[in-house]
């Protein structure tokens, strides 16, 4: 296999495994605690509106409905995930893969969050790092314990990719 080759297949793996492994963490705290986890089909409203040329908006809930939101917001949170799996590997190395270590995982995961506090909690109305949310700082640390989960969910992933990609 090339090295590009490889360098893609590890981020989709990586990537979608440790997305999956975040919306695992999410379903173990609905269930055991009631939390709700994050409502992707918002993002995909929010995306939808994005070819209308709509993109901040002060409710995303007050938004008109987009057809197909669901499943758009949903591609979208696994298509981030394999992203930022490549910005790892880009970062560290495709040698990384090979042998992963936790620190570079976890600390993309914490990285990560910059995205929701500066660019996705704006643009749907929650304001930088949700200072508009009802509780912003229940949501800061929702969103530093859900990235910080992807960042676990990175490590394992490799550590997974390890084992079966040769």
């Amino acid at each position: 296999m090339s090295t590009e080759l490889e360098f893609v297949v590890r981020a989709v793996v990586i990537g979608v495994g440790a997305t999956a492994a975040l919306d695992l963490w999410g379903l173990f705290l609905l269930r055991a605690f009631r939390v709700q986890p994050p409502y992707y089909t918002m993002v995909g409203r929010w995306l939808g509106h994005m070819p209308r040329g709509r993109f901040a908006h002060r409710s995303i809930g007050a938004a008109t409905p987009v057809r197909g939101e669901a499943v758009l917001g949903w591609a979208f949170h696994y298509a981030v995930g394999v992203f930022f799996a490549a910005v790892l590997l880009a970062t560290v190395g495709l040698e990384w893969a090979h042998r992963p270590t936790p620190l570079p995982a976890l600390a993309v995961g914490v990285l990560t969050v910059a995205a929701p506090f500066f660019l996705m909690q704006p643009a749907m109305g929650f304001g930088i790092a949700a200072a508009n949310a009802p509780n912003p700082t229940k949501a800061r640390l929702r969103s530093l314990a859900t990235h910080l989960a992807f960042g676990v969910g990175l490590y394992l992933a490799a550590l997974a990719s390890a084992a079966l990609i040769p």
